[in-house]
């Protein structure tokens, strides 16, 4: 049986591996970092800091039953997009680079920024359990719906669409092009 806590910022060494392993080329983009192991010690700072869009405030944490870390998401509403985002842009500026990148999230929508399962606790149901926590929370929060971008070929787009996610358009990002994913419900 699963649980859900919201996570801490004692959760960094677990949740930063994870986080880049899920966004891949853009967490190197996004750290400005040649290498994986430079981008999730960047990550790892990050996400000890409650008011950025990787941080622990916006990471929901899925526990096997010892109370182990199996699996996060990383989610906040659109109406806080602006606001999460801006720590983001003021590095990348402090760095000289650019930090023009689109904003991923919508008003009034739950928006799913990263979704990662341990690899030990991959295939059973982890990351679907997420997704309906987070309809859930959505639904308690009166938000209308809830959007995540992925990469066109990841074959997590299968449990994006068991959890009743549609394509509903594509997103260049710097770098490359993802899918825009939406699920919305009656509120």
């Amino acid at each position: 049986m699963l649980t859900f806590r919201p996570a801490a910022p004692a959760d960094a060494p677990f949740a930063a591996p994870l986080i880049q392993e899920a966004y891949g080329p853009l967490g190197l983009a996004l750290t400005a970092q040649a290498d994986e192991a430079g981008a999730v010690r960047v990550l790892e700072d990050w996400f000890r800091g409650p008011q950025h869009r990787l941080g622990y405030g916006v990471t929901l944490l899925a526990l096997g039953e010892t109370g182990t870390p199996l699996g996060l998401l990383l989610r906040y509403s659109g109406d806080d997009a602006a606001r999460l985002e801006e720590p983001l842009r003021e590095y990348l500026r402090g760095l000289g680079q650019a930090a023009d990148f689109p904003t991923e999230a919508r008003r009034g929508e739950l928006y799913l920024d990263a979704l990662a399962v341990a690899p030990a606790a991959r295939g059973r149901g982890v990351g679907l359990a997420l997704l309906h926590e987070a309809q859930r929370e959505a639904v308690r929060l009166g938000l209308s719906g809830a959007a995540l971008l992925v990469e066109p070929h990841n074959p997590a787009q299968r449990l994006y669409g068991r959890a009743g996610f549609v394509l509903r358009g594509e997103l260049l990002l710097p770098g490359h092009t993802e899918a825009h994913l939406d699920l919305f419900w009656q509120a």
